[in-house]
């Protein structure tokens, strides 16, 4: 995918002042823990390791076969009283056999390569996204909390009024009740940040218990254009399913091969004993015969069937591919409309705000001197403080957006995509 990246405008130069480099370093810090501990990794990697073990297995000769008989009571020829007999025999698949099932179970083991990079790189996603929530609930205990200083500012406002005759009871009475709204607010999302850190702590598998530092910024580039060029063709799971449809192509391959005879070579070793009546030359002298065998595959159903099988499966392979291609077509525009959607909302939110703040100083400044309307003050408060939230809100949808992007284009190598 080729992306241009704009410079980040002044709100976000003012929103992450100096601590954005260092909140970009503890979650790059998260991400690699989670890439390392996460039992979900560690499991689609161990599938892989697995895998590779099947190689070796399948490109092996079949164990050579050795019968050892002994006669009960001892034929008698010319050469002598026959005492026992040994038998070795060693099959040969068809000639190419061996080479197609090694190269079926390297394919397996790529397509499960790539399953687990995609479950790497989910499992980054789901880091972000947690961080994100994270950040989200934190900066918005901040803003109530500042929220609650405004509000006791404005309570000696009013009892000022009060006292000089200028405002009524009811302001100090408006003000106590937002106050105990503002307060059980921030109660109630302290208590939600312990679910999110014990999910974001689980999610790198280490105990519920560890502290989640989280920086007061999130950084996403805003990009200009979004061109999908030939980037999601390179995702793991497309990568995955054309390694699986390769593996069900050498499956047929397999199959006609395996319907091919099996040659097979050996030799029988007979036992003599000398006896009186056996030849004077060779009598007592052990025989030996090199032995040729082939397999007759004469019942070809089953060799039809697995080659049919395995043309089925490499067309359901096909199928889910174009499935999994048109998800994450869905998916990028989608998320490309979330990004341009945050983008604009954070400009709008930013220049509503700097309004907003205008505005609140005039009407304290008209409030002081007694001819503005005190509630007037309270409305324009609470409109701030929800467009705030509103901007941060637009913040963390923008940075899991931009996370689901990096997810959508990681690369088949597993490296993490530059934020």
């Amino acid at each position: 995918m080729k992306r241009s990246i704009i410079n980040y405008s002044i709100f976000f130069l003012v929103l992450l002042g100096a601590g954005s480099q260092a909140s970009a370093q503890a979650l790059e810090e998260y991400l690699n823990i989670a890439s390392e501990n996460n039992p979900e990794v560690k499991a689609a990697f161990s599938r892989f390791e697995a895998a590779l073990q099947q190689s070796p297995q399948v490109s092996s000769l079949p164990d050579p076969t050795l019968t050892i008989g002994a006669f009960g009571r001892m034929m008698q020829s010319d050469m002598g009283a026959e005492e026992a007999k040994l038998s070795l025999m060693q099959m040969f698949p068809w000639f190419g056999t061996l080479g197609a099932m090694e190269d079926a179970a390297n394919l397996t083991a790529e397509a499960r390569f790539q399953e687990y990079l995609d479950i790497r790189n989910q499992v980054s996603l789901k880091v972000k996204t947690a961080y994100a929530e994270l950040f989200l609930v934190s900066r918005t205990v901040e803003l109530q909390k500042e929220n609650l200083d405004i509000l006791q500012s404005y309570k000696e406002l009013a009892l000022s009024g009060l006292r000089s005759g200028n405002s009524p009871m009811v302001n100090v009475v408006k003000i106590d009740i937002e106050f105990e709204a503002a307060a059980t607010e921030v109660e109630i999302l302290q208590e939600r940040l312990v679910p999110l850190k014990v999910n974001f702590n689980l999610l790198l598998n280490r105990s519920v218990e560890e502290e989640v530092v989280v920086g007061d910024s999130l950084i996403f580039p805003l990009p200009e254009e979004f061109e999908m060029s030939e980037g999601l063709e390179k995702h793991p799971r497309i990568q995955m399913l054309q390694k699986e449809k390769e593996v069900y192509q050498k499956e047929q391959e397999i199959a006609r091969k395996q319907g091919m005879p099996q040659l097979g070579l050996g030799l029988d070793y007979t036992i003599n004993s000398k006896t009186p009546s056996g030849m004077h030359d060779m009598n007592g002298q052990d025989a030996y015969m090199p032995m040729l065998s082939v397999s007759l595959p004469i019942f070809r159903k089953k060799y039809t069937a697995a080659r049919k099988e395995a043309e089925l499966m490499e067309e359901a392979a096909q199928h889910q591919q174009t499935v999994q291609m048109n998800e994450l077509t869905s998916s990028f525009e989608m998320t490309k409309y979330e990004l341009r959607t945050a983008r604009k909302l954070l400009d709008l939110y930013q220049r509503q705000i700097k309004s907003s703040e205008q505005a609140n100083e005039l009407l304290i400044s008209a409030f002081s001197n007694s001819s503005g309307n005190f509630e007037e003050v309270l409305d324009m408060n609470q409109t701030i403080l929800l467009l705030k939230m509103q901007q941060l809100q637009a913040l963390a949808k923008g940075f899991i957006a931009q996370a689901q992007m990096d997810y959508l284009f990681s690369k088949t190598s597993g490296n993490e995509q530059e934020q």
